[in-house]
């Protein structure tokens, strides 16, 4: 898919679709106010620092995401109108150092991965952030007892078997992970249908 451009743009804008709501709601409802910074992991079209960045004139975000999105994500801020306050950071999150900000999110990413993963990735988080910052996660999260969101369960279904070892997770898997890094306090807030943020504080 990432060697033939028109097919990777058709997966993205077919990912922002699925985000679309969530990130609107997400905007609404996460107070921004005291940050000032954002960088959204695994950003695709920018679509999360979109969202914020109109809600919120005062934030600078990054998108970040492979070389071979960054072509797509320009597109779309410049169709909006906000190359001026998001910009586009390319690298492998894996590999490379998260960019630096006062805030960290990923946007149904981290159920892409087996659990070494999602550590991996929730150390990179931490160490990005600022003191004080915030990592957050949209995600189906899954409640607690596991008996309520059937969405959320059947998309870890999906995970599995797509991806080998990848899983959905709940807020209580996600604040154990996060404290073993560092994170100190967190929360859920529901967005939209199924989905949820969790955030941890750092």
């Amino acid at each position: 898919m990432y060697a033939d451009p028109t097919k990777l743009e058709q997966f993205l804008d077919a990912m922002a679709g699925l985000s679309r709501i969530n990130f609107e709601a997400f905007a609404d409802k996460f107070d921004f106010s005291r940050y000032h910074t954002l960088c959204d992991v695994g950003g695709a079209t920018g679509l999360l620092s979109i969202e914020v960045a109109k809600k919120y004139p005062h934030i600078k975000c990054i998108s970040f995401d492979l070389p071979p999105v960054e072509r797509v994500a320009k597109k779309y801020l410049t169709a909006v109108g906000l190359t001026d306050r998001v910009r586009v950071a390319s690298g492998n999150f894996f590999q490379d150092p998260l960019p630096k900000a006062d805030v960290v999110t990923m946007g149904m990413i981290l159920h892409d991965w087996n659990l070494e993963k999602k550590m991996q990735l929730i150390r990179a988080a931490y160490d990005a952030l600022s003191p004080g910052g915030a990592f957050i996660v949209v995600e189906a999260l899954i409640d607690n007892a596991r008996r309520e969101n059937v969405f959320g369960l059947l998309m870890s279904l999906n995970m599995l078997i797509e991806f080998g070892g990848a899983f959905d997770y709940s807020a209580a898997d996600f604040e154990k992970w996060c404290r073993e890094v560092g994170f100190t306090r967190f929360e859920v807030v529901h967005l939209a249908g199924p989905s949820s943020a969790a955030i941890a504080y750092k």
